[in-house]
């Protein structure tokens, strides 16, 4: 049985071959395995967690590459299904010269939104440690009640319960909707990570302290805020604080706070009492954001994923070390 089981969109992004053009204007675009949940599931697998990726796919070329990927990676594709009713979806994303990245969807509708409660795997569940799932599963039915229907048997079996509501409002029907949708998801987790602009979207507070603890739930034991270059913000029911982030050259942004996640959820599997202990919890944080940094660094999501080895490698070259968390 894995230890965590991640549930969502599984899809092949398009990356541009050039960084710093818009999808118009792009020469070429290069083929990369992707979509957020499946990305946490590999970058689990990368630092050391058994994994499993639970959705639902094209039976097609596509499809079966996306899983061929996740073998590769060392993530179980148990759970996975396939589908001959719809195409694996597609995106292209872009990295625009002022830094903000574009994105074109092919869901209309694609594999992964006929996902249904009968496809959720509830005995997989119950012998994890950890459900990951994403907003863009709750945008429609029935990958909307299938991904509720997980979230209840995760809860029932008391697994920790990890959430990133990542905000792309050209899958939502408009902005009410979106916000809606994925503050619909917010209560039922004990983590969750959510970028700076994502949070003053949901609150339309740009303080992002303040934000947080409007959005504070009684269940809710970690939220962190990240800020891109500048690393993250950090929230528990007893205090909050800031880590700093790592300049690097980056190149393809797509991924990165997958990779940051994956990083905060394998240390918290690891570590379950880390969120009580600042130090602690301040070291996975810059664990989290080396992670994140170095995805930014090659093109595509999950192939630029990293390892254990090399995220301690790469913090052991920063001027200041202070220890991270330790496998147990």
């Amino acid at each position: 049985m894995p230890d965590a089981v991640c549930l969502g969109e599984l899809l092949i992004d398009f990356v541009p071959t050039v960084t710093g053009t818009s999808l118009v204007d792009a020469p070429a675009f290069k083929k990369a395995p992707g979509g957020a949940p499946a990305n946490v599931a590999v970058g689990l697998s990368r630092l050391g967690v058994s994994a499993a990726f639970m959705g639902k796919v094209g039976d097609d070329a596509f499809g079966h590459f996306l899983a061929d990927t996740l073998i590769a990676a060392g993530v179980s594709v148990a759970p996975l299904r396939f589908t001959d009713e719809a195409r694996t979806a597609l995106a292209f994303v872009s990295l625009r010269a002022d830094g903000e990245r574009e994105f074109m969807f092919y869901r209309h509708p694609s594999a992964d939104m006929l996902f249904a409660p009968e496809d959720v795997d509830v005995a997989l569940i119950a012998g994890a440690k950890l459900l990951h799932f994403g907003s863009i599963s709750l945008i429609e039915e029935p990958c909307r009640s299938a991904t509720l229907r997980a979230v209840q048997a995760a809860r029932q079996a008391g697994l920790l319960i990890s959430y990133d509501p990542n905000l792309r409002l050209a899958l939502w029907p408009d902005a009410k909707a979106a916000k809606a949708g994925i503050l619909h998801g917010w209560p039922n987790a004990d983590v969750i990570k959510v970028s700076a602009e994502e949070l003053e979207f949901l609150t339309g507070e740009a303080d992002p302290v303040r934000a947080g603890r409007r959005l504070w739930h009684e269940r809710l034991r970690l939220l962190v805020v990240t800020r891109g270059r500048d690393g993250c913000l950090y929230l528990t029911p007893e205090r909050e604080g800031a880590v700093a982030g790592f300049p690097v050259e980056a190149v393809d942004a797509t991924g990165a706070g997958d990779a940051f996640v994956a990083g905060l959820l394998a240390g918290l599997l690891r570590d379950p009492d880390v969120v009580a202990d600042a130090a602690r919890l301040e070291a996975l944080c810059r664990f989290a954001n080396a992670a994140g940094a170095l995805a930014t660094t090659e093109r595509g999501a999950i192939p630029a994923l990293p390892d254990t080895a090399r995220v301690l490698g790469f913090l052991a070259r920063q001027p200041d070390r202070p220890s991270v968390p330790a496998a147990r």
